[in-house]
């Protein structure tokens, strides 16, 4: 075995586990990732020569390529994944649970052995901005080139986490292999008390990039509960007023409810000088700051964003960010070479769709509905100038929301940060369709952290209220539902751009600038208050918009309290309070 680079000038510690993992898995080489534009070259032209990409037009899409997945390996696999802690307690009911050393036990096989005949590259990356106090370092450990090429867009990866870790830095450790890709030998395993990492049987993005969902969410929201931070599923935008003064916001919405879309919002009133710009897309880690404010960075370095629905019209600004330099996974092809999803809004000829079928005849999507394109944060033209700021960004604001058509107001602002906290942990989508057997019922997805908080939920909560009463300058704390829908079933609010409006009067309340309507659920805008200036929205409309009916709330009690029973145990008594002060204040 060889490695391209020399382990007696490495960390001490990275270098042991490397030669223990080689020792495990046997592979043929040891490639040590350096991240610079030469190797991308090079894994990009082994992966043409294998088959694992196919170029796109590159005159259209320059340096860009389509690759294609496993047909039984295109999401998450929540079934499939575990926190293993040494008490089930800890994590949770609603988390898949192993004890380690029983997980260790059954996914070590596989791991034994499996690289014989291919290359284990060492993949070094730092989540959030070199040199940031906030930042972490992964070392990735993986058999799959796509995996390395996607980490290098989405992370700063290569010799600069390196010389970040230095010799006696702490890193987590993250195992990964595609084994033979078999669904019934496919394990995402995390063991928050150890800080490690274990992949086993996908190659897909959220299985396999292990930065991304596995330490930047699930293990860095056990390490922020310890060290008290805060490690969240959130967008971050910037908001410019008029003045020129800039105010950032977090937010949090569960999948299919327009986050990538908000992040990277288009402002139909930059004339008037209010402009939105990206911070990132995804994931916030935020921590306080000596101001006593609650300040953020990304820690990602690119976008892993859904593509079907992705158009000029729902989101302009991730088609510039992927048209080069990016991956696309999952989508279908045109003949001339050109990508194409259901949703893109263009003309198409003949389609090769997503499983490679050719032509493509309708009977199915032509593009996976998970497909992705992976591209570069800095191709992104709203990116903000402070995106990678080392101190991040001040938070003034945090958002949560979901997708209900009916019920939840356009906006409403929370009265305090522990009833924002109980907004957060009842936050939930209706399905209008049947999902697992079941329509028309709430699926709760607390802060839109369900499927990632890597500890109990209920401490998750309690970490909240905590940070609540150590944030000397805390964010007002807002909930928006932009899905709304009149007795004809249409959108009542038009949305996307549209949002702005939304945010202008967010920040108008923060300034202390607008009253606002008390009502069971929260403080509602009146019309008037709203910056309705060039939007032709019927008043009745935008009444109904901001409607809170307390039968509707009322009817729906039950169900957020078998949600809040089915936490246990470990509930905060403040959570169960505020769900009796709502209850109290809707019957009032």
């Amino acid at each position: 075995m060889k490695s391209v680079l020399r382990s007696e000038a490495l960390n001490q510690k990275l270098a042991q586990w490397v030669e223990e993992s080689a020792a495990l898995m046997k592979p043929d080489r040891i490639f040590w990732c350096d991240g610079s534009e030469t190797e991308y070259k090079s894994l990009v032209s082994t992966m043409l020569d294998g088959g694992d990409l196919v170029p796109l037009n590159q005159d259209e899409y320059p340096n860009c390529y389509l690759h294609r997945s496993n047909p039984n390996d295109v999401a998450r696999v929540e079934k499939c994944t575990f926190i293993c802690t040494t008490n089930e307690i800890d994590a949770g009911p609603t988390n898949n649970w192993m004890a380690p050393e029983a997980a260790k036990a059954k996914v070590r096989p596989l791991f034994e052995g499996c690289m014989q005949g291919r290359t284990m590259y060492v993949v070094p990356y730092v989540m959030g901005p070199v040199g940031s106090p906030i930042s972490k370092v992964g070392v990735e450990i993986t058999d799959s080139p796509y995996v390395v090429a996607s980490m290098r867009i989405m992370t700063r990866m290569g010799q600069t986490a390196l010389d970040q870790l230095g010799e006696d830095g702490d890193f987590v450790p993250g195992l990964h292999s595609t084994g033979d890709c078999n669904p019934d030998r496919r394990y995402i395993l995390h063991f928050p008390e150890e800080r490690l990492i274990w992949s086993y049987g996908s190659g897909y993005g959220g299985n396999a990039l292990l930065g991304k969902k596995c330490l930047a969410l699930r293990i860095a929201s056990t390490m922020a509960k310890d060290e008290g931070w805060m490690a969240e599923h959130m967008l971050i935008l910037e908001l410019e007023d008029p003045t020129g003064e800039l105010t950032y916001f977090a937010a949090a919405f569960p999948s299919a409810c327009g986050k990538t879309n908000l992040a990277m919002l288009i402002s139909p009133l930059e004339d008037q000088g209010y402009k939105v710009r990206t911070v990132g897309d995804d994931i916030a880690w935020m921590e306080i700051g000596e101001d006593g404010r609650l300040w953020a960075i990304n820690p990602e370095a690119g976008f892993f964003g859904v593509v079907p629905g992705t158009s000029v019209h729902t989101n302009p600004n991730a088609l510039i960010a992927s048209h080069s330099n990016s991956i696309y996974t999952n989508v279908a092809l045109c003949d001339d070479g050109i990508p194409w999803w259901e949703g893109k809004d263009e003309e198409h000829g003949v389609l090769t769709d997503w499983l490679g079928n050719h032509p493509w005849d309708g009977s199915a999507p032509a593009a996976h509905p998970n497909s992705r394109f992976t591209a570069p944060a800095t191709q992104c033209p709203s990116i903000s100038p402070h995106w990678e700021d080392k101190c991040g960004v001040p938070i003034s604001g945090i958002i949560f929301g979901g997708r209900r058509n009916k019920t939840v107001p356009l906006v409403s602002e929370a009265f305090n940060w522990e009833h924002g906290t109980y907004l957060g942990a009842t936050m939930a989508s209706r399905t209008t369709a049947a999902a697992e057997g079941k329509s028309d019922v709430l699926r709760f997805d607390p802060m839109a952290m369900l499927p990632f908080c890597g500890y109990n939920m209920g401490d998750y909560f309690g970490h909240w209220l905590n940070m609540g009463q150590r944030i000397s300058q805390p964010p007002k704390l807002f909930f928006v539902n932009w899905f709304r829908t009149g007795d004809d079933g249409k959108y009542l609010w038009p949305g996307y751009g549209e949002n702005v409006r939304i945010l202008i009067w967010m920040l108008a309340r923060m300034r202390g600038q607008v009253e606002a309507q008390r009502t069971a659920v929260g403080f509602v805008p009146t019309a008037e208050t709203l910056h309705m200036e060039g939007l032709d929205l019927p008043n009745e409309i935008l009444e109904e918009l901001l409607k809170v009916d307390p039968a509707e709330w009322i009817a729906e009690l039950p169900e957020v309290e078998q949600h809040l029973n089915h936490i246990g145990d470990r509930l905060p008594a403040e959570i169960r309070q505020q769900f009796e002060a709502v209850k109290v204040r809707l019957h009032a």
